[in-house]
C-alpha cells in the first residue's frame, strides 16, 4: 500500500450566533471548486462571539476582526494558492498582466 502525500486542511471557524453558516459553506465550496483534489479537507467549525477565521494547516489565513470583515473569494483563493502552490495561475482571478510589447498596457 502506498501512502498519499499529506494534503492541507483548511478550517473555517464561523459564528453560529451571527448566522454565518451559509457564508462559511459558500467559501468552502469556492475553495473545493478551485483546488479540488489538492486539498485534503475543508472543515466547517461552529463557534460563537462573532468569530470568523480561516486557517490553513493551523496557520491563520483570515480573521474577520484582524482583517476587517470577510474575504472576497478572490482574496481567499489567492491566499490559499500562495501557500499551496505559489506558481499556480488562477486565471481571471489574478487579472491580466502586461507583457512586453503589449500596446494595450493591460
Amino acid at each position: 500500500m502506498t501512502t498519499a502525500a499529506v494534503r492541507p486542511r483548511i478550517v473555517i471557524l464561523y459564528c453560529t450566533q451571527c448566522q454565518w453558516l451559509l457564508r462559511a459553506g459558500w467559501m468552502a465550496q469556492e475553495l473545493l471548486s478551485t483546488f479540488a483534489t489538492d486539498l485534503g479537507e475543508v472543515a466547517l467549525q461552529p463557534g460563537t462571539g462573532g468569530v470568523f477565521q480561516i486557517t490553513y494547516d493551523g496557520e491563520l489565513l483570515w480573521d474577520r476582526k484582524r482583517d476587517g470583515g470577510f474575504p472576497d473569494a478572490k482574496v481567499l483563493k489567492q491566499r490559499v494558492r500562495d501557500r499551496l502552490d505559489p506558481g499556480r495561475p488562477l486565471g481571471h482571478i489574478d487579472g491580466h498582466r502586461a507583457t512586453p510589447g503589449d500596446p494595450s498596457g493591460a
